[in-house]
């Protein structure tokens, strides 16, 4: 069991000529915590990760890991395990020796090296390749490999950059829960790196979502989902449909109801509301307000499709037992669940 270390990032700024890749990036990890960094291409993300793995420097700002400034200690000292896209297992090596490689290069006995890469192998389920090589296996086994060869060392920091974007979904799902569970059994402070929404909200104790270098919130998946502190987060975690209101005194009146509205709304006037397809409501009965455009089928849920009589164009998320009573051109009466939103 590895016991989780403190992370800190203090004010990271990088500069690549003109462009600035991270802005005043500060981010602190709890010792044993799972951070997922989420954000389009181009946001700073794998640059943070860089930048604590020493893989590149910041122009300013400094790292910190259990209380000490590594900012200058090389990558090879700082003991940390890396596991990227590309799996980058060596060709020539058997699966056992792949993952026993950073413990040969950190000078322990072949005995030890031997017993240490099977027990994690054994970890992630693996155990019956050990002899094989990396071309034998699927592309879901040999990021597992991957995985192993990361822990074997027992990093004090696990750096995860988009590790599993070149799998397909089902594997994806899979192994995302299988890194989850690995983290949690050996308490690693882990930073892990992704573009994917849905893959940073299953398995991070706090997702951070950046843009342009800057962290623009830092929440528990179920606190950034209902309670987004800015335009940005609400557009880029989960689905939004933006609603007509009317805001005055704290509350926005849309679509027949009022709800409360979330800090970092307008505070009075005209805006429109983000309100997430799940919290629209759609009924046959009452004053139509809106037309079924389509019905999308998505197994146990279906997305309804509709335009509200002023134009406004909007999605609700419903049990597809409901959703299959509505069909295209269907007249309808919309309306919104009472939770808060963000008004823009």
């Amino acid at each position: 069991m590895t016991a989780g270390v403190a992370v800190e990032l203090n004010d990271l700024t990088r500069v690549y000529g003109t462009v600035k890749a991270l802005d005043g990036l500060t981010l602190h990890i709890r010792p044993g915590e799972l951070v997922a960094l989420l954000g389009p291409s181009g946001c700073g993300k794998t640059t943070a990760l860089r930048i604590l793995a020493g893989l590149d420097e910041a122009t300013f700002g400094t790292v910190c890991v259990d209380g000490r400034d590594v900012s200058r200690v090389p990558a090879n000292k700082r003991d940390m395990g890396m596991v990227f896209q590309a799996y980058s297992l060596f060709p020539h090596l058997t699966i056992l020796d792949n993952v026993a490689f950073g413990l040969k290069m950190r000078g322990k006995p072949k005995a030890e090296r031997t017993s240490r890469a099977a027990e994690m192998l054994e970890v992630v389920g693996l155990s019956a390749h050990r002899d094989k090589y990396a071309r034998e296996l699927s592309g879901g086994q040999q990021q597992r490999v991957a995985l192993a060869r990361a822990l074997a060392i027992q990093p004090r920091v696990l750096l995860l950059d988009e590790p599993l974007s070149a799998l397909d979904a089902k594997v994806r799902a899979q192994l995302r829960d299988e890194i989850r569970r690995v983290q949690l059994e050996f308490g690693t402070t882990t930073l892990f790196v992704t573009h994917d929404q849905e893959e940073a909200l299953a398995v991070a104790d706090r997702v951070g979502v950046m843009s342009q270098g800057r962290l623009e919130q830092l929440a528990t998946p179920a606190d950034l989902y209902a309670n987004p502190a800015t335009p940005f987060v609400a557009e880029f975690v989960g689905l939004n449909n933006k609603v007509p209101a009317h805001v005055s005194q704290g509350s926005a009146q849309l679509l027949g109801t009022s709800v409360p509205t979330l800090a970092g709304s307008i505070t009075s006037g005209e805006g429109r509301a983000m309100v997430r397809p799940e919290s629209v409501t759609v009924s046959a009965d009452g004053e139509p307000n809106a037309t079924v455009t389509s019905v999308a089928f998505l197994g146990p849920i279906s997305r309804v499709y509709l335009t509200l009589n002023d134009g406004t164009v909007c999605s609700a998320q419903l049990p597809s037992s409901k959703a299959g009573q509505f069909a295209a051109g269907d007249p309808v009466c919309v309306g919104v669940e009472p939770v808060a939103v963000l008004v823009v």
